[in-house]
């Protein structure tokens, strides 16, 4: 049984339009970049309170990506299963906020 729901995971795939995955790469890249920034921070002993104020904007930053991700999810992905009598999608997405909620 485990191995017949990972096999259907890993089968699932999204379907972000081009225009979606290049502004979803683009932000995390933007990310990346600022995660490149908090290292080079520390170890250039920069204040602490100007440390955490560039980790809390990366924070908010993959706040705003996830948010994107989750609504087209919902608009995409859950009504598809739920129109095809998956409705275990639904504990499946409660888990999901709930960890993106922490």
């Amino acid at each position: 049984m485990v191995d017949q729901c990972h096999t259907a995971m890993t089968e699932r795939k999204s379907h972000h339009s081009e225009e979606m995955k290049a502004n979803l790469q683009s932000r995390l890249n933007r990310i990346e970049g600022q995660i490149r920034g908090v290292k080079s921070m520390i170890e250039r002993d920069v204040y602490c309170d100007d440390v955490l104020n560039q980790i809390a904007a990366v924070q908010s930053a993959l706040n705003s990506v996830g948010k994107l991700l989750l609504e087209g999810h919902m608009r995409s992905c859950v009504i598809e299963r739920i129109q095809s009598g998956e409705e275990e999608v639904i504990d499946e997405l409660l888990v999901t906020v709930k960890k993106l909620m922490k």
